[in-house]
């Protein structure tokens, strides 16, 4: 039996460790029958280390997508390892100190821009690197949290976070035209090194479970991989510019 991503190329970001969710959404992917080429910043020896945990070691290619020069070449970069991509997931997203549990009122312009640059413009530049490599079918995923209402702590990130949903319905209506869907998915808090350096993130994650309809496991990120794998299928081929909510419900109960 053929799995739901049988011969798909994915290109997948944002793999810092085996609690990652990239790193569980690659891992599903491989699982499903896909070819997976993760990107890298910083330690890149570390995230190739990771990669190696995966059922299928995949390789990969550094980018910091405020590098302009990485992006120019990404496309390049990747068809040393696929002749193409079916799919992408953006899981990028930074903010300074001073943007995340400090007194929201604290910030400064330059730090906001750089949480706004890193976590929503990326999710373009990104996609407009890889456009070469991408097809009528092709989908784009980008990793969200839930920015319509003002979370604890979560202050900038939550304003870059609005940004990305935005980001997200123009890219959807600017490639549809090419057959190419872009959509989120906005992920309940899952514990994550991303998640630990957030002070006061801990106030999200206590209660989650309580307040989820379905329930919610904040050391579990199969059921995000899962989704996150089902948007990059063929099986939502009229889906774009969504927001797919996999959060066991808590968005929906007002509380």
């Amino acid at each position: 039996m053929s799995g739901l991503l049988e011969g798909k190329r994915l290109l997948i970001t944002g793999v810092i460790t085996d609690a990652s969710i990239a790193f569980h959404a690659a891992k599903v992917a491989q699982e499903q029958g896909a070819k997976v080429v993760l990107t890298g910043f910083g330690r890149l020896s570390l995230v190739e280390r990771i990669a190696k945990r995966l059922p299928e070691p995949a390789p990969v290619i550094e980018l910091d997508v405020q590098n302009q020069e990485h992006l120019d070449t990404l496309a390049d970069r990747v068809r040393e390892h696929v002749d193409g991509l079916d799919g992408v997931l953006h899981s990028i997203a930074f903010a300074p100190a001073s943007c995340l549990g400090a007194p929201f009122m604290d910030a400064p312009s330059e730090d906001v821009a750089k949480a706004v640059d890193v976590s929503a413009y990326s999710y373009k530049a990104l996609t407009g690197a890889v456009l070469p490599l991408l097809s009528r079918g092709s989908s784009v995923v980008g990793m969200d949290f839930d920015a319509r209402v003002a979370w604890p702590a979560y202050n900038w990130m939550g304003v870059a976070k609005a940004a990305l949903e935005s980001v997200n319905r123009y890219l959807a209506r600017d490639l549809g035209e090419r057959g190419i869907r872009v959509n989120l998915v906005s992920a309940g808090p899952v514990k994550t090194m991303a998640a630990k350096s957030i002070p006061g993130f801990s106030e999200l994650e206590d209660g989650w479970g309580d307040r989820a309809p379905l329930g919610w496991d904040t050391t579990d990120p199969t059921p995000v991989a899962k989704s996150i794998c089902a948007v990059l299928s063929d099986w939502l081929p009229a889906t774009t510019g969504s927001m797919v909510m996999v959060d066991g419900g808590v968005h929906a109960t007002g509380q």
